[in-house]
């Protein structure tokens, strides 16, 4: 790249090095300005897909695509082949010679950059591959004294979603492989070996995984990646351990009880991490009879995972009692909860027992706790601390043998802090919190719950709908989800309900409500590139179709809009309209000329 060709966004400095030839010897992230080149959309410029042939290019490199669930088991195999020191080595020296070709590529795609713009793009190719979300917090070097010091943080490493779903909640770091990567790309583009190590982990329960760089010197003598990445690595290999066959988890088990049961557990879907830590509190705490706070937003699952806590606990045999805290008036709260005692009311002729007594030898579970008033919140905490009620009216006391689960779709330590909830009643809940992440941080599990609820209503409504197109798919992985689950589960019902017989589902069924349909900013264009869309939908671009769609008022409407921007993209060929449809010619020319499009 010439001089006169340099993207407006390098910072001084560099211009600086250039015009004297000379590369800077010190640099940092925080002299870089927003949107320094390369940026993420000129690295995707270098991926092509080369369709037809089966070969995918990163510039001059070949690259495959693998499922990250093929990758964990091969993983899982290797440690119990080999035990978990070798595996570390395996993948440590695998992700070092991976972040070695991306420096040795970005070296040669981009050779007029200066080391601080050439370190900055590791952290973009590593996200462009696919394992890693990575966001830099902060790196600084000076080549003259050979000094490097970086910070950067990971969401959703493919790596520690795999462990968590073969070994569970780990004790010690498992990305051994990213943690590879940047050793190998920052000792190859400084010259120096820079060794990274993860201080903190999705798989041992931290919300986001951190990592730091250093000279290798710095890390003192307890360095063992220096062995797994240079000549000390022992490549000896132990003999194998006898196979032992995995403990069948409860995703396998065939069914076992009655058939409500098995759809319970049915509806506990997902393999993100995120969601995957919250399944493994729960199977942690089901067999004792400590209280559970399950925390998160409203439509989450929230009483899904109470079903399932109650499954798995000793109390499975007993009932099971759900209760909606903010549906009851406050002034009943005390009879609902603890009954009442026969002519504690005019008209009472006989005792009505409440819902903790009904909950005997089983669960109760309380939703939306916050919303209880100040006094019933009094009452409840003298219930679970003694471990007995009082009807209202009544004199004498009752035991309430009862497991307390509750939850709150809001904080209620803040709800503390404001003076809305009682201090003494949280802590007396919050022995063992939950925290269930909302659908927008745990997109890997739109898939799996998106065939869930298709095979639930296609049987509920009897349906025979295809499945769903690749446009409706992309619309539901980029959508936000304000209503999570629940709001899914909606947009699959209404779906399966307006696609036609033997069709598929498409965005139009979706979104008919006036939510807005987003689509992803980038595509694959026809030679393999994967291209930017445009930042303003045109009247033509599917993307308007949603909201056209919420101002149409019918399906009718809403499909004669849907069959004019298809032509109009297709400019007036009904064969190419009816091809980007995925309908044949004769079906979409019946419905143009049924609704009066064409002649």
């Amino acid at each position: 790249m010439h001089n006169s060709e340099r993207p407006p966004q390098l910072i001084s400095l560099a211009d600086v090095s250039k015009t004297t030839g000379k590369m800077l010897s010190k640099g940092a992230f925080s002299e870089l300005e927003t949107g320094a080149s390369p940026t993420l959309t000129e690295l995707t410029e270098a991926l092509h897909f080369a369709l037809g042939d089966g070969r995918i290019w990163l510039n001059d490199q070949r690259m495959v695509l693998m499922q990250s669930q093929v990758l964990g088991r091969l993983r899982q195999e290797i440690i119990e082949a080999f035990g978990v020191e070798t595996a570390k080595g395996i993948f440590m020296r695998v992700g070092y010679m991976q972040g070695v070709r991306d420096a040795e590529l970005v070296r040669k795609r981009f050779p007029n950059q200066d080391l601080t713009h050439a370190l900055a793009a590791g952290p973009r190719v590593h996200t462009l591959e696919g394992f890693v979300k990575v966001t830099t917090r902060h790196f600084e070097f000076d080549s003259v004294k050979g000094t490097y010091l970086g910070e950067f943080q990971w969401d959703d490493s493919s790596e520690a979603a795999e462990h968590i779903a073969h070994h569970g909640l780990a004790s010690e770091p498992v990305c051994w492989m990213q943690s590879g990567y940047p050793t190998g790309y920052t000792s190859t583009l400084f010259g120096r070996p820079v060794i990274f190590r993860e201080t903190e982990c999705v798989a041992m329960g931290a919300p986001r995984c951190v990592v730091v760089g250093r000279n290798a010197e710095e890390w003192g003598e307890d360095a063992p990646e220096r062995a797994y990445l240079g000549l000390e690595w022992k490549r000896t290999r132990r003999p194998p351990r006898l196979k032992v066959e995995p403990v069948q988890s409860a995703a396998e088990c065939p069914p076992t009880g009655k058939d409500e049961t098995r759809r319970v557990h049915d509806q506990i879907v997902g393999v993100s991490a995120s969601f995957l830590r919250a399944k493994l509190m729960v199977e942690k705490v089901a067999d004792t009879e400590a209280t559970v706070l399950l925390i998160g937003e409203s439509g989450v699952g929230k009483e899904i995972f109470s079903q399932q806590l109650h499954r798995l606990s000793a109390r499975t045999g007993g009932p099971f009692v759900p209760i909606n805290c903010a549906a009851i008036p406050e002034g009943l709260v005390e009879s609902e909860l603890f009954g009442v005692e026969k002519g504690a009311f005019t008209g009472a002729v006989a005792s009505r027992p409440g819902y903790f007594e009904r909950a005997a030898g089983g669960t109760i579970f309380l939703d939306e706790i916050a919303s209880l008033g100040y006094a019933a919140q009094g009452k409840l905490l003298r219930a679970i601390q003694e471990r007995q009620i009082e009807r209202v009216g009544g004199t004498r006391t009752i035991p309430a043998d009862v497991r307390v689960i509750a939850a709150s779709n809001v904080d209620l330590a803040d709800e503390v802090r404001a003076g809305r909830f009682r201090q003494d009643l949280y802590f007396r809940l919050c022995v063992f919190p939950i925290v269930i992440p909302p659908l927008k941080e745990r997109r890997d599990d739109i898939p799996l719950l998106v065939d869930h609820f298709l095979r639930l209503f296609r049987e509920r409504h009897r349906r025979d709908v295809a499945g769903l197109s690749r446009r409706a798919m992309d619309a539901l992985l980029a959508y936000d989800f304000p209503g999570n689950i629940r709001e899914l589960q909606n947009l699959m019902e209404r779906g399966v309900i307006c696609a036609e017989r033997g069709g598929q589902i498409d965005v139009q069924h979706l979104f008919i409500a006036g939510e807005v349909s987003p689509v992803f900013p980038q595509a694959l264009s026809r030679e393999g590139k994967v291209t930017a869309k445009p930042s303003r939908p045109t009247t033509s671009d599917p993307a308007t179709i949603p909201a056209r769609i919420s101002s149409a008022g019918d399906l009718a409407t809403a499909e004669s809009a849907l069959y004019e921007d298809a032509l109009l993209r297709a400019g007036g060929n009904v064969s190419a309209a009816a091809r980007s449809l995925g309908l044949t010619r004769a079906k979409l020319e019946y419905r143009l000329r049924k609704m009066g499009l064409i002649g």
